[in-house]
């Protein structure tokens, strides 16, 4: 067994305006893990090597991360939205052969995720989300504690160019040094490098804001205006770290199980970075839900 992505193979994918960079591998059902904010797939660099044994692992960047390309910007911000976001990573896996399959989504990346088995319900197969509750759930819910813990939504989510122009002074300084305090020691030191040279990109900058705008317009409508009329049907598992805010905040899953009927998961010693913090029981953890 590897840790890293040793024998994994890369290629682009197509959807529609973007190109979207894929790394995959392993062997088994397939299991499509997505990355969070500020980061690239390369998150999943020491889990994945420990599930490729068991599952055909497709890690991609989504869109206008990483190595993925930008969409050209709408004014509702819908070219970032998590809905179109879905239909990315669908095309992914169809691409590869996969017409159901296993998905895995860290932060931004759990946002997609959701939203995946909710527009796509025959794909979706087992759905695992990691530190975070549903994005309309976040903003009605949102109160001093979240205002200053979590100030670089409200900040990412402001009318461009006034988040790109402060952040393309230090990209390393805004995404890390300030929000995550010491996160140069406990991330994957590859992976680190990684996010850096990424971030660096005033194009990439750019769309980390137009994400997040999404996040607080039409995402954030589309969860309020649905979350009464559908529910996710399939199996769903929630982790979150213990060290991280999610758990001070609010009854995790609790605030899931108004979204889907079939929900378990547990705290994790972590962080929020939970795959990079504690890779051993993170692997673990998915191993053996999407294995049930």
């Amino acid at each position: 067994m590897t840790t890293s992505f040793e024998h994994f193979t890369t290629r682009y994918v197509d959807s529609g305006d973007v190109r979207i960079f894929v790394r995959h591998g392993g062997s088994g059902p397939p299991l499509l893990l997505l990355h969070g904010y500020p980061e690239t797939h390369m998150m999943w660099r020491q889990v994945a090597g420990r599930l490729a044994p068991h599952f055909t692992i497709v890690a991609p960047d989504i869109r206008g991360y990483g190595r993925s390309t930008q969409p050209s910007d709408t004014a509702d911000h819908i070219s970032y939205s998590k809905r179109v976001m879905a239909h990315d990573m669908v095309a992914v896996m169809e691409a590869l052969g996969f017409d159901r399959f296993h998905v895995a989504g860290h932060d931004r990346g759990g946002r997609i995720a959701y939203r995946m088995a909710l527009d796509h319900p025959d794909r979706v197969m087992r759905l695992s989300i990691l530190d975070i509750i549903p994005t309309g759930e976040v903003w009605s819910r949102a109160d001093a504690r979240f205002a200053l813990g979590y100030w670089h939504w409200s900040f990412l989510a402001q009318k461009a160019p006034f988040p790109e122009r402060h952040i393309a002074l230090d990209p390393e300084a805004f995404f890390f040094k300030a929000q995550f305090p010491g996160a140069e020691h406990y991330l994957d030191p590859v992976g680190y490098r990684d996010y850096l040279d990424c971030a660096k990109n005033p194009a990439v900058i750019h769309a980390m804001c137009e994400d997040y705008r999404a996040g607080a317009g039409y995402d954030c409508q589309l969860d309020q205006a649905e979350k009464k009329l559908s529910r996710i049907a399939v199996p769903v598992q929630i982790l979150w770290g213990s060290k991280g805010a999610l758990e001070q905040w609010y009854d995790v899953l609790a605030v899931w199980r108004e979204w889907a009927s079939d929900v378990r998961g547990h705290a994790i010693d972590a962080g929020h970075f939970i795959p990079e913090e504690n890779p051993v029981e993170t692997a673990k953890s998915l191993l053996a839900f999407f294995s049930a």
